[in-house]
């Protein structure tokens, strides 16, 4: 998945004013929903991005976004933590979390299996390595509709 022109823009403005607040950029979506643009911004660091961190960090970019305009029509600015169960689209992302599970969806079923939760094994060339139940399953990144981390009680 790659970015947008909008939303690589916004991560390279986001990145310093993410650094300062003491936080990353996790991942930046740019998404027509009904008739608003939704601008949004996830960040996450050690220990998890609090509302604080989400309060720091948006009210600077809003000023960031405000001098540069990027974005020439109307849209919401929304800033949030990445979530336990982030989304996991780069290969760095996939490397990190290597034998966590995780929550796949695909746009059509491989083996029969379209929703299922696995084992992360490993990335390489957008191919994700799963272990579900006892089976090792290659999955081309592009088959699949998200890939997240499991949220396990």
């Amino acid at each position: 998945m790659a970015y947008s022109k909008i939303e690589q823009l916004v991560f390279e403005l986001a990145e310093p004013v993410a650094a300062s607040a003491g936080v990353s950029i996790w991942d930046v979506e740019f998404k027509k929903e009904g008739k608003e643009s939704i601008l949004r911004v996830y960040i996450d660091k050690e220990g998890g991005a609090s509302i604080d961190d989400c309060e720091t960090v948006s009210l600077a970019l809003s000023d960031r976004l405000d001098e540069q305009d990027p974005i020439s029509s109307a849209y919401s600015l929304e800033v949030s933590s990445a979530g336990l169960d982030r989304k996991l689209w780069r290969e760095s992302d996939f490397m990190s979390y290597i034998g966590h599970q995780v929550d796949v969806k695909l746009y059509a079923p491989i083996d029969g299996l379209k929703e299922f939760t696995a084992e992360l094994l490993g990335y390489h060339e957008g191919v994700v390595s799963l272990r579900y139940e006892k089976k090792i399953m290659e999955v081309p990144q592009d088959k699949a509709a998200s890939i997240r981390l499991a949220v396990i009680f």
